[in-house]
């Protein structure tokens, strides 16, 4: 049966907002919370950025009967993935729940700043791959010594291991991501745009990889971003905090100033036609809906933004989520 996640946009909202909408949601029936885990925001203005895993350690604390995940991290750069093992293994210990372990390779935006190179995919994906070898074993329990191209532990270990198991999700845009998914993670994580062609650029790929491998267990999580408002206005509104988000040059951007200047000089309606837009609850049943029946999700994150998000919640709890459930 499919669990439904509300995304929590550390972009967007400030840590206190946010618990403020993660109760929201409990009380709207959702099974899950999602939170992004960025060090900037996709622009300067109407914007947040706080750290993820402070805020995950409330989030357990206050919420113990969700589901939490990362939705995604990079365990590349700022944070070496022996320490990405740490903090999930402590959100662990800290929630009754599962935490989900939701992992990708990055944007320029959170590792430029700090004065990382952001190389090209080939590179962050074999970055990726030693980086998920290292976070598995230590879940594992292993004392590790590891040597590889772009990492080394000696002697690492968790000393507050997991109570439980971590899934781990890795986030996929293509083909690549989504055959590096089906080896290396128990789960893929997939932006929804077009369902037809995410499925045959996603989906497809990672079953034929894992098919490849034996592998009949990769579980799903799609993600969908609508802009819920009665107008285009309002939309824009809504909107704002992410119009970066489909600037042309968001992955190698570091200055959410420069993105906003970027996606700023094209006209609004191009921007707004990136993303999903909704009026009405129907609208959010055919936007959504497919994620459940097509693609089969273990998982379905709303990822929603509005004018009044605080009632948006309850009313995608009130009207919506009956109607995906069926």
């Amino acid at each position: 049966m499919t669990k439904f996640s509300y995304f929590l946009g550390s972009e967007q909202w400030q840590p206190e907002e946010l618990l403020n909408h993660a109760e929201i949601a409990r009380e709207a029936g959702f099974d899950m919370l999602t939170i992004s885990e960025h060090f900037h925001p996709w622009v300067d203005d109407h914007s947040a950025s706080n750290f993820t895993w402070t805020t995950l350690g409330a989030l357990a604390h206050k919420l113990p009967e969700l589901d939490l995940g990362t939705g995604v991290t990079t365990p590349l750069w700022r944070i070496h993935p022996g320490v990405i093992a740490q903090a999930a293994a402590t959100v662990d210990r800290l929630s009754p729940s599962t935490f989900h372990l939701g992992v990708g390779t990055g944007e320029n935006i959170n590792e430029g700043p700090l004065g990382y190179e952001f190389p090209k995919y080939e590179e962050r994906k074999n970055r990726l791959i030693e980086a998920l070898t290292i976070i598995r074993r230590l879940l594992d329990g292993e004392k590790l010594d590891f040597n590889g191209e772009y990492y080394s532990t000696e002697k690492a270990k968790l000393y507050s291991p997991p109570n439980n198991s971590i899934p781990i999700w890795l986030a996929a845009g293509g083909p690549k991501s989504a055959q590096v998914a089906a080896e290396y993670a128990d789960g893929l994580m997939i932006s929804v745009k077009d369902p037809k062609d995410s499925y045959e650029r996603v989906i497809d790929p990672a079953k034929q990889r894992s098919n490849e491998l034996n592998k009949n267990n990769l579980s799903i999580h799609t993600y969908r971003w609508t802009m819920f408002a009665e107008n285009d206005e309002d939309a824009w509104t809504a909107l704002k905090s992410w119009r970066g988000l489909r600037a042309p040059s968001r992955l190698q951007q570091l200055d959410p100033e420069a993105l906003r200047i970027e996606a700023d000089s094209f006209p609004k309606e191009e921007i707004m036609a990136k993303f999903s837009k909704a009026s009405t609850i129907d609208d959010l049943v055919e936007i959504y809906s497919p994620l459940v029946n097509e693609f089969d999700s273990d998982i379905v994150t709303i990822q929603i933004s509005s004018i009044n998000q605080e009632e948006t919640i309850r009313l995608l709890g009130k009207e919506l989520l009956p109607k995906l459930r069926k």
